[in-house]
């Protein structure tokens, strides 16, 4: 069961949406460590393997909110996709955001998904069940 988990990337700088990240997972049964970073440079750091905390360089996720400081998640997306270490890096988009543009950007960046945060707790629970069923039956590295 151990190489079956993945290790996930929350980036996201709003401390409320971590918080319900956590008890989805938790009212989910999702037994996946979560690692937390506040924007797109702390969350370069973590899968670089600098820092406090190194995310184990198999078997990772990163679900990613677009709009935070210092490096935005477009921003983020764009300095994966161009490192040799990181470009085949799973994100998943978690934002506010429902602009088109973004969208489309994100989807040009290769995300395996675009997921416009739910405005409801159980709906967020609801989202957060599917996604755990969609990696828990989709063959990540």
């Amino acid at each position: 069961m151990e190489d079956r988990l993945l290790h996930i990337l929350l980036v996201d700088d709003d401390e409320i949406d971590v918080m319900n990240v956590q008890r989805a997972f938790k009212r989910n049964n999702i037994l996946n460590p979560l690692f937390v970073a506040r924007n797109g440079l702390e969350a370069l750091e973590l899968l670089r393997g600098n820092g406090p905390q190194a995310i184990p360089k198999e078997r990772r996720l990163v679900l990613l909110d677009l709009n935070m400081p210092k490096m935005n998640g477009l921003e983020f997306l764009r300095e994966v996709r161009n490192d040799p270490d990181l470009h085949t890096l799973t994100v998943v988009v978690l934002t506010t955001s429902a602009d088109e543009r973004d969208k489309v950007e994100a989807y040009n960046l290769n995300v395996a998904g675009y997921i416009v945060k739910p405005v409801t707790f159980l709906a967020f629970v609801e989202a957060m069940a599917a996604l755990n069923k969609y990696w828990s039956i989709s063959e990540l590295p």
